[in-house]
C-alpha cells in the first residue's frame, strides 16, 4: 500500500471528554486583544483543561486534543472526514505481502520547533521510547506488535511488526505516533518540542493554552497565527463570553439547553454532528456486587436510555448498544442484548442473591457524567439499587482512583480515544474484564482480511453487550457554536487532535 501525500482538510474539536481537570478560565484573552480582526487570536473556550502537557505519562484526551497535528505529528494522519490514513511526516509507504514490514519514505525538509532536522533517527527513536518505561500511558500497547524500527536511510525508515496487525498503522494516527527530538524530550510536561506547525507559546493552568504559528514550518502554514485554548469549568461561564466577545468558539458546548439562543441570531453558527465519545456507565468486574454479571445486567436493564439522554443532554446525542460508534467499520446495532426492563432487573438482583445493594458510583466532575449519574441514580433506585454518587476531580482522583485503581463499582465518563473496544481484552484496564473468548477475537481481528476483521470485531461488540461488561448511556453529540466568521469548523469529529491547521476568519 502506498499513497501520496494528502494533508487533511477538516479540522476537529475533539471534545477532551476523557481528559483533564476542568478549570475556571477567564474572559479575556490571555493572548493579547479581543475581537475578530484578520491578526486578531483565536479564541476557543473547552471544558477540560490538560494536567500538563505530557501525553506520554498521562492519560486522557486533553493533552493530545491541544498538542497532537498542531505541536506533535505522526507518520500519519487521520482525514477527520472520511476516516482514513494520510501521508504525514512520511510522504509515502508500503507494505510487505506478509503485512510484516512497512517502509516509510519521509518528508524531507521537516524540522522540529528547535530547530533538528527530521530523520529516520527520529522515528527509531519515537517508536522505541513508546515501548520503553518512559511511556506509561495505557494506550501503549498499541506499539507492542513492533519488533524492530530500522534506519535504511536519513530519509527511510524500516518498522517491523512480530505479526501482522490490522490496527497498527491505525494506532500510528493517535498520540502514540507522534515523532519526538531526542533532545526534545527533557521536560515535556512543561516545553514540548515538535515538528508541528505551532508551538506552545504560554501554559496558563487553570486558564489558557496559548499556541503560536511557527514562520518555520515545513508544510502549509495554518492560517490563524495565534490560537488561545480558553478553559471554563462552568458552561455558563463559556456560553457567556461567546456572547460577550471572550472567545470566538465553543468547542465542547456543555450545556446543549443553551444552544436556543444561538439558534437564528445570524451573528453565530450552530454545528451538530456526532463523535466517538461514548458515554459509558463503566462497572468494576471483579469486584463488589457489580462483579456477578446478573447484577450487571440488571443495572443496564433497569436504564431507560432514552430518557437519560433526553433528560442530560437535551436529547442531542445517539443511542448506543455496546463500545462501537456508528462511524466505525463493525458498528452494529443491538437494542434487544439488555432491553429496558425493570420487571427482568429485579428477577436478576434477586437471583444473585443481592435484591437491594448499595453501590459506590465514583464519577467524573464533568457536566454531562453530572447530569447522566442523577438520571441513572433514579431509575437504578426504582428497581432496588442505591448508589452513592461522589463526583472526582479531574485529572488527578478520577484517573488515579478509578482508571488506575479501579477503587468503584460504577462510574461514568466519555471515552473519546478512536476505536476503544479493544480496552475490553485488557484485564488490567479499569473495567478489570477478562474473557479468554473477547480476547481470542481481539487477536484474530489483527489478522486477516477486512471482512474478517469485522466480523470478529462485531463478535466482541455482542459479547460484552451480553456480558454487560459496561452499560453504553449514549454517543456524545459534536456541539460547536462559533462567531458567524470563523470557518474550517467540522460537523463531525472521530480522532484525538483539535486540529487547528483548516481555521480561518471569512
Amino acid at each position: 500500500m502506498s499513497r501520496s501525500f494528502l494533508r487533511p482538510a477538516v479540522v476537529v474539536l475533539a471534545g477532551a471528554l476523557l481528559a483533564a481537570g476542568c478549570s475556571a478560565g477567564s474572559t479575556a484573552s490571555p493572548g493579547g486583544g479581543a475581537g475578530s480582526g484578520p491578526d486578531a487570536p483565536l479564541r476557543i473556550g473547552l471544558t477540560a483543561e490538560p494536567a500538563n502537557l505530557d501525553f506520554t505519562r498521562t492519560d486522557g484526551a486533553a493533552i493530545p486534543e491541544a498538542l497532537l497535528v498542531n505541536v506533535y505529528e505522526g507518520l500519519v494522519a487521520l482525514d477527520q472526514e472520511t476516516g482514513e490514513i494520510v501521508p504525514a511526516l512520511a510522504e509515502s509507504w508500503t507494505m510487505s505481502p506478509d503485512g510484516l514490514v512497512y517502509d516509510f519514505a519521509l518528508r524531507e525538509g521537516a524540522t522540529f520547533s528547535n530547530g533538528e532536522a527530521f530523520t529516520a533517527d527520529d522515528v527509531k527513536f519515537s517508536i522505541e521510547r513508546v515501548q520503553s518505561d518512559e511511556w506509561t500511558i495505557s494506550l501503549k500497547d498499541g506499539m507492542s506488535v513492533v519488533s524492530g524500527v530500522e534506519v535504511v536511510s536519513p530519509t527511510q525508515a524500516r518498522v517491523t511488526l512480530a505479526q501482522p496487525s490490522n490496527s497498527w498503522l491505525f494506532r500510528m494516527t493517535t498520540r502514540i505516533g507522534a515523532m519526538f527530538d531526542p533532545s526534545g524530550v527533557g521536560d515535556l510536561a512543561n516545553a514540548p518540542v515538535g515538528t508541528g506547525p505551532y508551538t506552545v507559546a504560554e501554559f496558563r493552568r487553570g486558564d489558557a493554552l496559548v499556541l503560536a504559528r511557527r514562520d518555520d514550518y515545513w508544510g502549509e502554514a495554518p492560517a490563524i497565527e495565534q490560537v488561545v485554548l480558553q478553559y471554563f469549568d462552568d458552561a455558563t461561564a463559556a456560553t457567556n463570553a461567546l456572547l460577550t466577545d471572550g472567545i470566538d468558539v465553543i468547542g465542547t458546548v456543555q450545556a446543549p439547553e443553551s444552544l436556543a439562543q444561538f439558534e437564528g441570531d445570524d451573528r453565530f453558527q450552530v454545528i451538530e454532528g456526532t463523535t466517538n465519545g461514548e458515554v459509558t456507565l463503566a462497572m468494576n468486574n471483579a469486584a463488589g456486587p457489580t462483579g456477578d454479571p446478573r447484577v450487571r445486567r440488571a443495572i443496564a436493564m433497569a436504564i431507560d436510555h432514552q430518557a437519560v439522554l433526553d433528560t442530560a443532554w437535551a436529547g442531542r446525542g445517539t443511542l448506543i448498544d455496546t463500545m462501537v460508534p456508528p462511524t466505525d467499520p463493525w458498528y452494529q446495532p443491538l437494542p434487544d442484548v439488555t432491553p429496558f426492563d425493570p420487571d427482568a432487573a429485579r428477577a436478576l438482583l434477586a437471583e444473585a442473591g443481592t435484591p437491594n445493594p448499595t453501590l459506590r458510583f465514583r464519577i467524573a466532575n464533568l457536566p454531562y457524567a453530572v447530569a447522566a449519574a442523577q438520571v441513572v441514580q433514579s431509575q437504578l433506585s426504582a428497581v432496588g439499587i442505591t448508589t452513592q454518587i461522589e463526583p472526582l476531580e479531574f485529572p488527578a482522583r478520577w484517573l488515579e482512583e478509578v482508571l488506575t485503581n479501579a477503587d468503584y463499582d460504577l462510574s461514568i465518563v466519555s471515552h473519546v480515544e478512536p476505536r476503544d473496544i479493544r480496552t475490553f481484552g485488557n484485564p488490567g484496564y479499569y473495567w478489570r474484564y477478562d474473557n479468554p473468548e473477547v480476547q481470542r477475537l481481539l487477536a484474530e481481528s489483527e489478522q486477516g482480511t477486512q471482512e474478517q476483521q469485522v466480523s470478529a470485531l462485531q463478535s466482541v461488540g455482542r459479547l460484552i453487550a451480553e456480558d454487560a461488561a459496561a452499560d453504553w448511556l449514549f454517543l456524545l453529540p459534536n456541539l460547536i457554536v462559533a462567531d458567524a466568521d470563523v470557518r474550517g469548523l467540522p460537523e463531525n469529529r472521530i480522532g484525538e487532535s483539535l486540529d487547528l491547521t483548516a481555521l480561518s476568519r471569512a
